[in-house]
């Protein structure tokens, strides 16, 4: 089976909800009908006026049966999540008046249900940014215990077997955390290494990359990630990892037999931590493109419950797959 199979058929078993706050978006409309017909989520909500959905999936021949429609300013949970929303905030100078205002924003409305159990995950990015996303979520859900940091994944499959689980791996961060500071960088390792788990179904074994290893050179970048190492020892992580590491160091066993002979990590590694969004970025489009491996995201990893970020250019296929990710780790 292959990677979006396995994980529709977990959102199936996981029965889910589902919140979509761009709701008068077509291409949104569509994959909730088709999240609905092949039973992906449980439910999915469409948030935005309803008058404005209806017309949309009427011009799109969309049958809306089934499917929740909220229009926030409507909703009898406004004086709740309104409340709710300015107990999270008043100590960054919100008034209650400004949260009555502010909740009715379908992105902070969408992360405010999953924040209070009336959804289990949101998707969204078709019209927002991905900036806009990680705000909504970061302000009302908030990250994991221990974790400060939201960051991203790609999963990379269908390269050489000899990598990873089969010839797929975890690459991070590759699309939110421009230039991460150690303890980022920490968190980003520990975030990753759920993301292994719940997507490849392996225990993590994590690499954090450099241009050097092991102090072959001295450098602020390198001493950045040295810090970052230190810091997943002082937390007791419960995976395998190491780094100050190379790339080719990482992946080939014989060069880190020369490198770093006493590492735990070799032969195994199936995360590799980038150390900033250059390398990160660069380095899954180039496997991406020159081994022709898949490459499944960004997906967003470090929040308390489940939150997903799309492309604005998004199709409805990956939108639904998208959600079907999003869905199976709630």
């Amino acid at each position: 089976m292959d990677f979006i199979s396995e994980m529709k058929a977990k959102a199936i078993s996981a029965s889910k909800r589902l919140v979509l706050p761009e709701g008068t978006d077509k291409r949104i409309i569509r994959a909730a009908r088709i999240l609905m017909d092949e039973k992906i989520a449980a439910s999915v909500s469409l948030l935005g006026r309803l008058a404005d959905i209806q017309e949309e999936a009427r011009t799109e021949g969309i049958d809306l049966k089934g499917i929740n429609v909220v229009s926030p300013e409507a909703e009898a949970n406004l004086s709740k999540y309104a409340q709710t929303f300015y107990e999270l905030r008043k100590n960054k100078g919100m008034t209650p008046e400004q949260a009555r205002i502010e909740i009715t924003d379908t992105l902070r409305w969408a992360a405010m249900m999953v924040h209070l159990g009336d959804a289990d995950a949101f998707v969204a990015g078709v019209e927002k940014t991905t900036s806009d996303v990680l705000r909504a979520g970061l302000a009302i859900i908030g990250t994991q215990q221990g974790l400060k940091t939201a960051s991203s994944c790609f999963l990379m499959t269908d390269m050489d077997s000899q990598f990873g689980k089969e010839g797929a791996m975890i690459f991070t961060d590759c699309a939110v955390v421009p230039d991460p500071t150690a303890e980022q960088l920490a968190d980003i390792a520990q975030s990753a290494a759920l993301s292994c788990r719940e997507y490849l179904g392996v225990e993590p074994v994590v690499a954090l990359l450099s241009f050097s290893t092991k102090g072959s050179a001295k450098h602020d970048d390198v001493m950045k990630v040295q810090t970052a190492i230190d810091i997943l020892k002082a937390r007791k992580v419960d995976f395998i990892f190491d780094g100050e590491l190379q790339a080719d160091t990482a992946l080939i066993p014989s060069v880190l037999d020369k490198k770093a002979p006493d590492s735990p990590v070799r032969g195994k590694v199936n995360v590799l931590v980038f150390p900033d969004l250059n390398s990160g970025n660069i380095g899954y489009k180039l496997v991406q493109r020159l081994a022709k491996a898949g490459a499944y995201g960004p997906f967003l990893q470090g929040f308390a419950k489940p939150v997903s970020d799309l492309s604005r250019g998004a199709s409805v296929d990956d939108i639904v797959t998208t959600c079907a990710v999003t869905l199976s780790r709630a």
